[in-house]
């Protein structure tokens, strides 16, 4: 089964909903802003308490995080942690609306953070970082931006996903490539040299494939490598006058057009295997090179043990070649509900599973993740796979990009990734203009939410 993790990253629809449920509590009253200032004082060493944690991890997933949650019992042997995993934030909302919420509560879905902010529902932790003290300066400045709201911090960032190139060495050797391309010229003329056609002029291998959404090629992943920001300085959407968003559309039709159309493109693409499963087209051998988060290395060494690759910084606009080395961001926060019955206890463990470098590198090892902290990074006890290692350099660079948070959840997100569906589809004629339409309708959900309930 694939990890839960990654699921989320494709689930556009699902965060969308969850975070329509969060705005229309906002306006409903059910979760009004929690409005303390005060932090909880933390438990003391003899007291008998349960924390409930609500996650959406399963499996093996499951275990590798319970462990690590347990280790907060090593300072507060007395307490109990009780973590349920499946849960999704649709029944984390549920659980805040209904009174009865869990003490901490974990999301995969970093793009509902500005709903869970501003509608209150996750409570503002300022109060407990002011008074421990907490030196926020040892995460990444990507990732303190995706843990926090309009100056709002109500969230921490436990593990973080890095996105970056992977690719067939023995693909690129029997081209004659010695090393990965790092601009988006370099990237299609690699592409040219590595795509293999069969005799009837369908794709046999792609050297890279543009289809979007497909796999990690999600326009919210591609964006940084282009300069191109979803939300201009006034906070509205900024795309049409962009020159990012279209470089990226026409890097996209470029290599649509020499695949020789959509159709063919689309063709070669169905007989692709899911992102998750054995049957995916990197491990394969249909594509040499892709874009994917540090997880792939898990699935590679599990399900394709064969292939040969490397990894790399992901290539970026030729104009922008001082972000090189860099990449995207995102990850999973946790949090403490509104109402939720032990908010101080709820604290140490954010603590301990978000600053702990201990507890971090083990999670980090068992789900192959990135952990957050700068110290971890360091840790001996990391590991460090060479293919891995890149994801982890890419954390540290200085450069690291995440999404803007907003308070329509991925709305936006999933408004450019439907255009991409049709641009690339030829139905689309004019660019600048269709992308105007993809601003109106975003402005036009981000006015309604600012109007109020």
């Amino acid at each position: 089964m694939p990890p839960t993790t990654r699921i989320r990253r494709g689930s556009l629809l699902a965060v969308a909903a969850a975070a329509s449920v969060l705005l229309t509590s906002a306006c409903s009253g059910a979760a009004a802003p929690s409005g303390g200032g005060n932090a909880a004082a933390a438990p003391g060493k003899d007291d008998k308490l349960t924390i409930t944690v609500y996650s959406k991890f399963t499996d093996r997933e499951y275990g590798v995080v319970t462990a690590g949650l347990n280790k907060l019992k090593a300072k507060y042997p007395n307490i109990e942690i009780k973590h349920e995993g499946n849960q999704d934030d649709d029944k984390l909302t549920q659980s805040i609306r209904g009174g009865n919420p869990p003490d901490v509560a974990i999301s995969f879905y970093t793009d509902n953070l500005g709903a869970w902010c501003s509608t209150g529902s996750f409570q503002d932790l300022k109060p407990y970082i002011d008074r421990d003290k907490i030196d926020l300066n040892q995460i990444p400045d990507a990732v303190r931006n995706y843990t926090e709201y309009q100056g709002k911090r109500c969230a921490m960032p436990m593990l973080a996903d890095v996105y970056g190139m992977y690719y067939n060495t023995d693909m690129f050797a029997s081209k004659g490539i010695t090393s990965p391309p790092k601009t988006m010229s370099e990237l299609f003329e690699d592409t040219k040299k590595l795509t293999e056609f069969n005799p009837d002029g369908s794709i046999k291998v792609a050297g890279f494939l543009p289809s979007m959404p497909f796999y990690a090629n999600q326009a919210q992943y591609w964006a940084q490598y282009f300069g191109a920001p979803f939300l201009g300085p006034d906070g509205k959407s900024d795309l049409a006058s962009n020159p990012g968003w279209k470089a990226m559309f026409e890097f996209q039709k470029q290599l649509i057009d020499f695949y020789g159309g959509h159709d063919k493109v689309e063709k070669f693409k169905a007989g692709l295997g899911d992102e998750y499963s054995a049957d995916h087209g990197f491990q394969k051998g249909k594509l040499a090179m892709i874009m994917d988060g540090e997880f792939r290395t898990a699935f590679l060494k599990d399900q394709a043990p064969d292939v040969k690759y490397q990894t790399a910084p992901f290539p970026v606009l030729d104009t922008m070649a001082d972000h090189y080395g860099g990449g995207f961001t995102t990850g999973t926060i946790i949090a403490i509900p509104k109402g939720a019955k032990n908010p101080g206890a709820a604290w140490e463990l954010i603590k301990q599973v978000t600053l702990d470098t201990d507890t971090l590198v083990d999670m980090a090892n068992g789900l192959k993740n990135v952990p957050s902290t700068k110290a971890s990074l360091t840790s001996p006890k990391l590991d460090l796979q060479p293919q891995f290692k890149t994801f982890l350099d890419i954390y540290d660079s200085g450069k690291l990009v995440a999404n803007q948070t907003t308070p329509i959840g991925d709305a936006h997100l999933k408004a450019v990734n439907d255009f991409a569906e049709k641009w690339q589809a030829g139905s689309i004629p004019d660019l600048t203009a269709g992308l105007a339409k993809v601003d109106a309708q975003v402005n036009d959900e981000l006015k309604q939410k600012g109007a109020g309930g």
